[in-house]
C-alpha cells in the first residue's frame, strides 16, 4: 500500500523547511517560558525559609567553633558555651517624614509582593552581641594554647580577652 501526503500538507511541509530554524527558536522560547523561575518571591513558604536563614543560630556557630578551635595544637576535643547580649537583628529600610513644625513620623517600606502581599526591606542584618564565652579543652592549662585559643575566640566573636575563660577539662 502506497500512502501519498495530500497536496495542502505537502506546501506546508516546504513552506516549514524553509523557516525551521525560525521555528526551532520560536518553540524553544515558549518552552523557557513554561518553566519555573526558581525564584519563588511570591511564595510565602520561601519567604519564611529565607528569613530563617538569616536568623543566628547559636547551637550551630557553638559547633562550628568547637570543631574549629579542636584543630588548635595542643588543644584537644573543645567545648564552647557563648552567652548573648543580644541576637542577631534586621535594620529595616524607614520613610521619614517632617513636618513644619519639627515634628516627624516614620514607617517602615514596604513592597508589593503580589497575591502574597507585602514584604518588608531589610538593609542590612546585624551579627549578635556576645556577652561572654567559656572555653573548655583538655589543653587549657597550657599557656601558649590558651593564648590561641584566646585570640581565636576573640577574633571569632568581638569579644576582648576578659570575657573569655579558657578551662582545663577532661580529654
Amino acid at each position: 500500500m502506497n500512502w501519498k501526503w495530500p497536496e495542502p500538507v505537502l506546501k506546508w511541509k516546504g513552506a516549514l523547511g524553509k523557516y525551521q530554524a525560525v521555528l526551532l527558536v520560536i518553540a524553544l522560547g515558549a518552552l523557557l517560558l513554561l518553566l519555573p523561575t526558581g525564584g519563588g518571591g511570591d511564595d510565602p513558604e520561601h519567604q519564611a525559609a529565607e528569613d530563617a536563614a538569616e536568623c543566628f543560630d547559636l547551637e550551630a556557630f557553638e559547633q562550628r567553633l568547637e570543631d574549629t578551635l579542636s584543630q588548635i595544637q595542643g588543644a584537644g576535643k573543645v567545648r564552647v558555651v557563648l552567652a548573648l547580649d543580644s541576637g542577631s537583628r534586621r535594620v529595616l529600610a524607614q520613610d521619614l517624614e517632617q513636618e513644619g513644625d519639627g515634628s516627624g513620623s516614620s514607617t517602615v517600606v514596604t513592597i508589593g509582593g503580589g497575591s502574597a502581599g507585602e514584604a518588608v526591606v531589610p538593609l542590612q542584618t546585624l551579627a549578635p552581641d556576645f556577652r561572654g564565652a567559656l572555653v573548655v579543652c583538655p589543653g587549657g592549662n597550657d599557656p601558649q594554647v590558651k593564648l590561641r585559643l584566646l585570640e581565636a575566640v576573640s577574633a571569632l566573636t568581638g569579644l576582648s580577652s576578659h570575657r573569655i575563660s579558657v578551662c582545663e577539662g577532661n580529654p
